[in-house]
C-alpha cells in the first residue's frame, strides 16, 4: 500500500472512488490518521480514515478530466441549442436595424471563497455567454460585502457558494459578524 501524503490525489473506497480528491491534511487523532480532503471536481470537502484512501493514477485523473469536459462541453452545447428556441429570444425593429433577435439573459453575480471554483465558475458563464461577475471574497468577509456589491452591480441572480461548512472557527466568526 502507499503511503498517503499531504497533496496525493486519492479517492474513498468506501463510496466507489466516486469523487477524487486532493489530500489538504493529515491529522493524527488517537482512531488513527485522518485525512482531510478538498474535491478536485466536485465542490466538496470531507474527511476520511487513511486506510479508506487510495492513491489514483494520473491516468485515471486524466480520463476522469475528459470525461467531466465532455459532459460540460455537451451540456454547454444543448443549452446553446435550446436558446436558439424563439422563446429564448426578442426581436428588435428599429428604423436604423434590420429585425434583428437578442437573447435574454439576467446579470448575474457570484460569489465564492474559493479562487479555483470562481475561476472555473467565470470560465463556464463566458463559454455559456452568460452577463455574470464572479467575485473571489472569503467567505467570512461575505457578509460585510454583499450588500455594497447588490447596490453596485444591480444583478437579477445572485449566487453565493462555498457555505457548506459547519465547524467550531465558523460558529466563532458568524458570532462576530
Amino acid at each position: 500500500m502507499n503511503k498517503i501524503k499531504k497533496g496525493d490525489i486519492v479517492a474513498r473506497k468506501s463510496y466507489g472512488k466516486d469523487i477524487l480528491f486532493i489530500v489538504k491534511n493529515i491529522i493524527h487523532t488517537n482512531q488513527g490518521k485522518i485525512a482531510i480532503l478538498k474535491g478536485i471536481v466536485d465542490r466538496i470537502q470531507s474527511d476520511s480514515q487513511i486506510e479508506d484512501l487510495e492513491i489514483v493514477d494520473k491516468h485515471m485523473i486524466k480520463q476522469r478530466m475528459q470525461t467531466l469536459n465532455y459532459k460540460v462541453n455537451s451540456q454547454i452545447i444543448q443549452t446553446k441549442d435550446k436558446r436558439k428556441n424563439k422563446e429564448y429570444r426578442i426581436g428588435i425593429v428599429s428604423p436604423y436595424t434590420r429585425n434583428k433577435e437578442k437573447i435574454i439573459t439576467g446579470k448575474i453575480l457570484h460569489l465564492d471563497g474559493d479562487k479555483k471554483y470562481s475561476e472555473k465558475s467565470y470560465y463556464y458563464y463566458k463559454k455559456l455567454g452568460l452577463n455574470a461577475i464572479v467575485k473571489n471574497i472569503p467567505e467570512y468577509r461575505q457578509p460585510r460585502v454583499v450588500y455594497r456589491l447588490l447596490k453596485n452591480y444591480n444583478p437579477d441572480i445572485l449566487v453565493i457558494t462555498g457555505h457548506d461548512r459547519n465547524d467550531k472557527k465558523r460558529k466563532r466568526l458568524s458570532q462576530h459578524l
